[in-house]
């Protein structure tokens, strides 16, 4: 009778939500999909971080071919753009000059 009584005491402590089967299925529904299942809430916010981070590359690399299409057009139109580019970027130089590269700290 003891034990009985014990266990009715033990029921009445129990928050009304957890006595409802439909609840307590919805809560154990939302942890299961917040941090077990494979698709779980951590794993999607990563996913998406990764999401953002690639296409904020791929709009830099747009930019960075757009750059070189214009470079390239503009050197095979015209010669002394060759000229330019090369003393430029591989400090070639005519074999009556000097070059002297000053580099900024």
């Amino acid at each position: 009778m003891q034990l009985v009584e014990s266990i009715k005491e033990y029921y009445q402590k129990i928050p009304k939500v957890f006595k409802n089967k439909y609840a307590v299925t919805l809560i154990a529904f939302t942890i299961w999909l917040t941090f077990f299942d494979r698709n779980d809430l951590i794993s999607q916010y990563k996913l998406t971080m990764q999401l953002k981070e690639l296409e904020d590359k791929m709009v830099y690399y747009k930019e960075q071919l757009e750059e070189v299409k214009k470079t390239q057009k503009e050197l095979f139109t015209d010669q002394s753009s060759i000229e330019k580019f090369a003393r430029e970027k591989y400090w070639m130089k005519r074999d009556n000059e000097d070059v002297f590269i000053i580099v900024e700290e």
